[in-house]
């Protein structure tokens, strides 16, 4: 009896896991960024479209990686993947903070873009493969969820807490790659898949890279995704990295402009369980994806039109679905018929390939049409968000959500 039930409650232990994962080596690292962008600027002498160009730099090599990183988890484990994982993110990462100009700053972020997108796709991996139908949902809402507090943690301390208290931008960074390095201990002593896994994911039966994008580049429903991701993803890239330094620029206290993008986060992080729970209830997930988009729609157009405290409106529209639709996102991208557990990581790199191309197009393109109106990128990126609500209204759903 107990060792029958030994698997289903250490799925709990490795989703705890994965969140934390999100949380510690990919969300806090991550929107550190935006709120340093100013201090990292007045150091390194940057303008608005370099640091465009540096927030989506990352995305360029993670758009490749991405793909390959998941295919790497279905072809030697998520375990051991994530492990290597975490420890090249933690030190790529750190590197950011040996930068002193504009392009070694931008080749760092080229190097840490390598690995670090190979972390969420087999995070929800893991979910795949120790979750299914109802709770999977669930599983893939919780590690959002956690990276949605990464998010609001980096953006909330990096630059008003711990770069004074660490002297300095570069410290925060060198402190955040030792925290991610840390994190590949536990994978490492982690326990393999449960028995129905490895049986369906054997390493006779382990797709190569290329059979796997063989079998899935037919399935209409990847491109449909991809497409739609490149969209609304770009345009929520493009407000994260522009913000902070917006509302600096019209007059917010440092404190305002940070407490805006983690209160962004905050209202994101609050909702993502509850949106993916709704998600398991509702007929279709295609209705969370589509209500999704056209609140990011929304609050992008609002952030073009409000001023004062009227943007703080735009913010918590734009905010409350924010990682709790990626959570969707990547469960409908799973249970896509001809995905399941075995193509998971492959399937997932296919359609973060579009998300992270468009997050690397869409910063420095709004940003340089800031010169000639501070809120006329939020105006694009509404414009680049519509694409994505009309894609994902053509969404193809699987049967095997009730199982």
């Amino acid at each position: 009896m107990n060792n029958q039930n030994a698997p289903t409650k250490y799925r709990w232990k490795i989703l705890a896991l994965g969140a934390l994962t999100l949380t510690f080596a990919v969300g806090i690292p991550t929107m550190c960024m935006p709120v340093l962008f100013k201090e990292i600027s007045e150091d390194l002498g940057l303008n608005l479209v370099q640091i465009g160009v540096i927030w989506g730099i990352s995305s360029l090599t993670g758009s490749i990686t991405g793909l390959i990183g998941g295919a790497l988890g279905d072809r030697f484990g998520v375990r051991r993947t994530l492990t290597i994982a975490c420890l090249l993110a933690g030190v790529t990462g750190a590197m950011r903070g040996l930068a002193n100009d504009y392009v070694t700053l931008s080749g760092a972020l080229l190097i840490s873009g390598l690995i670090t997108p190979m972390i969420p796709m087999n995070v929800h991996k893991t979910c795949g493969e120790w979750f299914s139908g109802r709770r999977l949902g669930l599983a893939n809402g919780v590690t959002a969820a956690g990276m949605a507090l990464g998010f609001m943690i980096g953006s909330m301390i990096s630059a008003t807490v711990l770069s004074p208290l660490l002297g300095g931008w570069q410290n925060v960074l060198f402190f955040y790659g030792a925290i991610t390095m840390l994190l590949s201990i536990p994978w490492a002593l982690s326990r393999p898949a449960p028995a129905r896994v490895q049986v369906q994911i054997s390493k006779v039966d382990s797709p190569t890279l290329k059979q796997s994008i063989r079998h899935l580049s037919p399935i209409k429903n990847i491109w449909i995704l991809g497409v739609s991701i490149f969209g609304v993803g770009g345009c929520i890239a493009g407000v994260l990295g522009y913000l902070p330094l917006y509302l600096r620029e019209i007059g917010w206290s440092e404190a305002n402009a940070d407490g805006a993008l983690a209160a962004f986060h905050g209202i994101s992080m609050i909702f993502t369980i509850p949106v993916s729970m709704l998600s398991d209830r509702l007929p279709t997930r295609k209705m969370i994806l589509v209500a999704s988009s056209i609140m990011t729609v929304t609050g992008a157009g609002l952030l073009f039109l409000f001023k004062g405290w009227a943007i703080w409106v735009a913010v918590v529209i734009a905010g409350i679905v924010r990682d709790g639709v990626m959570g969707v996102f990547m469960t409908t991208t799973i249970e896509t018929p001809g995905v399941g557990a075995k193509y998971a990581g492959t399937a997932t790199g296919m359609v973060v390939f579009f998300l992270r191309f468009g997050n690397f197009l869409s910063p420095p393109i709004g940003n340089s049409l800031a010169a000639f109106d501070a809120s006329l990128p939020f105006l694009f990126w509404a414009i680049l968000a519509v694409s994505g609500l009309v894609g994902f209204n053509f969404i193809q759903e699987g049967g095997n959500r009730n199982k």
